[in-house]
């Protein structure tokens, strides 16, 4: 969903926030940091947009008074976009309003960086992005360096793993006024770490019709593809099966509707309860719930369709394509050779 083959780290200005409670201050910077370093500017880039990999969720920014303005965050990063020459100025303010609502005992001091970005994509689109991010976890690094006699070992136990960023989120310019696109992380699971999302920046899921279809296309492929061997013997080709038939539904439907979709593709009551056991486990886990009835994105349906693997390997002598009538196609086991194979039925070579 995210791509950063063509991304530059543009700005970068880091301050330190402590916790409130605990009488820890913040700390801001009165520059920009220097990135011109060109391994350093890797070394970042890397640090910042490595965690965001694995991103399934868009967010957007709200305000429960529903009026978007009243979130301070959404108001700093406007500002930002409509001119980069505040960039510093607004992130020392983003770091003061991150300190402001540090009210737990547990919330531990740290980095916290804002960074400007150029071209990253999102959903297929090149964009401007912001970055807000916060470092607490610090390690211990062992140095070593050659002398005139052999060696010097020295270390640094307050290092930041560039393997390790505690808590992100990018903000990419566009959709202004529904809130923006934001993906978050947060590595901290405890009820400490809900000050990130919840209190700092303010976030709901987008639910739009994109949003909806690729989450459940991609469940359901999941589902096919890891699940459902559980439960029943499944070959590839009918596993392939279902997912030409959820893609064939989704391409001819305007509207999604799980009734519907359970009984034209799944059509079968025991796999239809497992696949509704494991939709709520997804949406328990990642705090997406999947409406019953979506407008369906097309646009979604042509990204998810390029994903499906069509092809069944069979040893290293074949490979297999189905798109159409899987009744065609039987499977069976030979004895005499203890090997299984397929029958095709076709009436004319192509």
């Amino acid at each position: 969903m995210i791509s950063f083959f063509e991304a530059n780290l543009k700005s970068i200005s880091v301050h330190h926030t402590g916790n409130k409670l605990l009488e820890e201050y913040y700390k801001l910077s009165d520059k920009p940091l220097d990135v011109s370093d060109e391994l350093l500017n890797n070394i970042l880039m890397q640090f910042f947009l490595k965690p965001f990999n694995k991103s399934n969720e868009v967010y957007r920014f709200f305000h429960p008074s529903s009026n978007l303005h009243l979130n301070e965050v959404y108001e700093l990063v406007s500002g930002i976009f409509a001119d980069n020459e505040v960039f510093h100025q607004e992130s020392q303010q983003l770091a003061k309003l991150l300190y402001d609502v540090a009210n737990h005992p547990k919330i531990r001091s740290g980095e916290f960086y804002v960074a400007l970005f150029e071209k990253v994509q999102i959903e297929g689109e090149q964009l401007d992005a912001i970055g807000i991010f916060k470092s607490e976890t610090k390690e211990t690094y062992l140095s070593i360096a050659p002398e005139l006699d052999g060696f010097k070992m020295s270390y640094n136990q307050d290092a930041i793993s560039v393997n390790r960023l505690d808590k992100g989120c990018l903000i990419f310019n566009t959709e202004k006024s529904e809130g923006y696109k934001v993906v978050v992380f947060d590595n901290n699971k405890t009820n400490a770490a809900v000050y990130w999302k919840d209190e700092f920046l303010q976030l709901s899921i987008r639910n739009d019709s994109y949003n909806q279809t690729t989450n459940f296309l991609n469940l359901f492929k999941n589902f096919v593809l890891h699940k459902i061997d559980d439960q029943f013997e499944v070959s590839q080709f009918d596993k392939s099966d279902l997912l030409n038939r959820s893609i064939k539904y989704f391409k001819e439907k305007e509207t999604f509707d799980r009734e519907e979709f359970s009984a034209e593709v799944i059509a079968n009551e025991v796999a239809k309860e497992s696949f509704t056991n494991y939709q709520i486990n997804y949406e328990e886990e990642f705090e997406s719930p999947i409406a019953d009835v979506f407008e369906i994105a097309d646009s979604a349906v042509k990204k998810a369709t390029a994903g499906y693997k069509r092809v069944t390997k069979l040893d290293k002598n074949f490979l297999i394509t189905i798109t159409g009538n899987k009744e065609l196609v039987e499977k069976g086991f030979d004895e005499d050779k203890s090997m299984n194979y397929y029958k095709l039925y076709f009436r004319e070579e192509a």
